[in-house]
């Protein structure tokens, strides 16, 4: 059973940074892909970034240059750095794992995860 814990939220004022991490249990993750996805209140759920073990990352287009996403295989844990965060950046965000290898072109797309997080939440005040 994958089970995956998410952390590192908070409040923070605009321009500010935070890390976010997603710890993985489970024998799948070393041989899958893993993403991050983000909701705010009234909005559909949006692909932030995603990456596989053998591949580069994958970003939302208007989200390049402040995040980063990485991942610690030793530790089984994924990342997202958040940098010069705004308003508009607060959401739930979620780590997701997809449990077998997927296409680059769809990882930004929810529909391919198999395994979620509960989330973490992100406040950015103005």
């Amino acid at each position: 059973q994958v089970q995956l814990v998410e952390s590192g939220g908070g409040s923070v004022q605009s321009g500010g940074s935070l890390r976010l991490s997603c710890a993985a249990s489970g024998s799948t993750y070393s041989r899958t892909c893993m993403g991050w996805f983000r909701q705010a209140p009234g909005k559909e759920r949006e692909g932030v970034a995603a990456m596989c073990s053998d591949g580069s990352p994958i970003y939302a287009e208007s989200l390049k240059g402040r995040f980063t996403i990485s991942q610690d295989s030793a530790k089984n844990t994924l990342y997202l750095q958040m940098n010069s965060l705004k308003p508009e950046d607060t959401a739930m965000y979620y780590c997701a794992l997809t449990g077998g290898p997927t296409p680059r072109f769809l990882l930004l797309r929810g529909g391919v995860y198999k395994y979620w997080g509960q989330g973490t939440q992100v406040t950015v005040s103005s």
